[in-house]
C-alpha cells in the first residue's frame, strides 16, 4: 500500500505503456476550420477508428477523381466549366490526402 491518494493509479505511467502522442484528425473545426487533434497511446478507438475510415474515404475520392481527370483529359470535347469544377475538386483530394500524409 502507498501514501497517494485514490485514482492516482491511473494517471501513473508504466514500464510498458506508450507516450502519448497527438493525431491529427481528418476533419477541422466548424465556422473557424482549425485543425482537430486527438491525444491517443497508439492503440485505437472509436474515434481513431472512425477517423481512419474517413481518411480511407478520403484517398479513394482522390482516386476517382483522378480517374475522372485522366478520362476528360483524353476527351477533346470537355467544356472548360467541366476542367474548372474537377480541379476544385482535386485540390480539395489532394489537400486531404496531404492532410493524411502529414498525420
Amino acid at each position: 500500500m502507498t501514501n497517494e491518494p485514490p485514482g492516482s493509479e491511473l494517471s501513473a505511467p508504466s514500464e510498458r505503456s506508450v507516450p502519448p502522442r497527438m493525431r491529427l484528425l481528418p476533419w477541422s473545426t466548424p465556422g473557424d476550420d482549425r485543425p482537430c487533434f486527438l491525444i491517443t497511446d497508439g492503440g485505437g478507438g472509436p474515434v481513431s477508428d472512425l477517423a481512419d475510415g474517413i481518411e480511407e474515404m478520403q484517398l479513394a475520392i482522390g482516386e476517382e477523381l483522378l480517374r475522372h481527370a485522366r478520362a476528360m483529359h483524353a476527351d477533346p470535347k470537355v467544356p472548360d466549366r467541366e476542367f474548372r469544377f474537377l480541379s476544385r475538386r482535386l485540390s480539395e483530394a489532394l489537400d486531404d490526402a496531404l492532410r493524411v500524409a502529414r498525420s
